[in-house]
């Protein structure tokens, strides 16, 4: 059941702003948009989000956005798989990568670092545990601490994004307005 409040419950500066980014995009706004401006005190995803997403890290844009549809996936969060597919697809300018890591992670043409990070985060995300040997296994395949931290830290974002979306029964929309907001991601970022 779809909860309408995110179509209905916004104040007027709220809808004002929404109207433009309509007018402006040329598309509808999407519901995590809506949501985000909804309640920010609740969410607060915002500056999380910002910060796994687009802080410094060894991880490319490209990188962090495919383990958010990665984990996305994972939940089984459509609205979330499709708009950080878009995102990440932009961000490499290779949308057969996207679609192929998600497709089968053990055959797609990625990086092995890439890979194992992507399997630990699979682990943690269906088990809601992961423990030394799948760390030792990630440092193996050549990735950082610090990596590590930076591939928990969108995976922590997106478990809780993911939830949201699944309560809010976030609609999935046309796939001109997840390319639009695809480009608004990789130019703005998450705040």
């Amino acid at each position: 059941m779809r909860l309408e409040i995110l179509d209905r419950g916004h104040r007027l500066g709220t809808k004002a702003l929404l109207g433009m980014i309509r007018l402006v995009s040329r598309q509808p706004v999407v519901d995590a948009v809506k949501l985000a401006f909804y309640r920010p005190d609740f969410y607060g995803g915002g500056d999380l989000t910002h910060e796994a997403m687009r802080g410094p890290s060894a991880w490319s844009i490209g990188d962090r956005e495919l383990m958010a549809a990665f984990v996305s996936q994972v939940n089984d969060t459509p609205f979330c798989v499709k708009a950080h597919s878009a995102t990440s697809s932009l961000a490499y300018g290779d949308a057969a990568k996207v679609t192929a890591t998600l497709a089968d992670l053990g055959t797609a043409q990625i990086a092995e670092p890439l890979r194992a990070t992507l399997g630990m985060l699979g682990k943690l995300t269906r088990e809601n545990q992961i423990d030394a040997n799948d760390v030792r296994t990630v440092l193996s395949a050549g990735v950082s601490p610090q990596q590590i931290e930076d591939a928990l830290a969108v995976c922590l974002a997106f478990n809780i994004t993911d939830r949201l979306a699944n309560a809010f029964d976030f609609a999935i929309a046309t796939p001109a307005a997840m390319d639009a907001g695809a480009r608004h991601l990789l130019k703005r970022g998450y705040r």
